[in-house]
């Protein structure tokens, strides 16, 4: 008998890896330029892993242009101009169908937890999945139907942004699944835990070109 594919999709917002736009809060000590490439590098090994998950369809949501790293297979789909919780919403306005989004924050994540995600979302009586970060944000929420009163009010890049997420559908009265706790890269501390992480990565190859490799990583555990 033939699996059944899960009812929900896969996004990924993400901004395009341009030079002086991406992961600005790692330089210094990387340069732009490394900043970016580090940027890129992530963007492949996430939408690596979503390609390999099984999913209803796969949608890159992109602000900026695509570039020579996009895999075939994902649809793009251009971010709302607006604030991003306002993205967010419309993120899954615009797809239109029960849906799990990350970032390009965390390179490490496996097509096994982004296919437990999903089947989190699609079981009966589930509402909405959340996974939460160390740093207090979030990596990934999941809807079974676009709302926008869901980003309504919280407050993004904080270090109360997640609990404040979860509050909010707590408050919505969504029945809220939630997913294993995950560092995601802001800093540069966060780049060397999580290369440290997933070694294999070509995230982690980038980091080691930029000279902040598997020495540096263990140093910063």
């Amino acid at each position: 008998m033939q699996a059944t594919l899960p009812r929900s999709a896969l996004l990924v917002i993400a901004k395009a890896p341009v030079a002086g736009r991406a992961k600005t809060r790692l330089c210094p000590p990387l340069t732009p330029s490394q900043a970016a490439e580090l940027a890129e590098a992530a963007l492949r090994d996430t939408l690596q892993a979503v390609l390999q998950t099984p999913a209803s369809r796969r949608v890159l949501v992109l602000d900026g242009p695509a570039g020579d790293w996009l895999t075939p297979g994902i649809e793009v789909i251009a971010q709302r101009e607006a604030g991003f919780a306002e993205r967010l919403a419309g993120a899954f306005e615009d797809v239109g169908e029960p849906a799990f989004l990350i970032g390009m924050d965390t390179p490490q994540v496996t097509p096994e937890l982004l296919e437990a995600a999903l089947g989190a979302l699609d079981t009966p009586g589930s509402d909405a999945v959340l996974g939460l970060c160390e740093d207090g944000g979030y990596w990934g929420i999941g809807l079974r139907r676009p709302d926008p009163r869901v980003f309504a009010g919280v407050p993004m890049s904080t270090a109360h942004t997640g609990e404040s997420q979860r509050l909010r559908l707590e408050a919505l009265g969504l029945r809220t699944h939630p997913l294993p706790l995950l560092r995601d890269v802001d800093c540069h501390a966060d780049a060397l835990a999580v290369a440290l992480q997933a070694p294999g990565t070509r995230f982690a190859r980038a980091l080691s070109r930029a000279g902040h490799g598997a020495e540096s990583a263990q140093e910063a555990a």
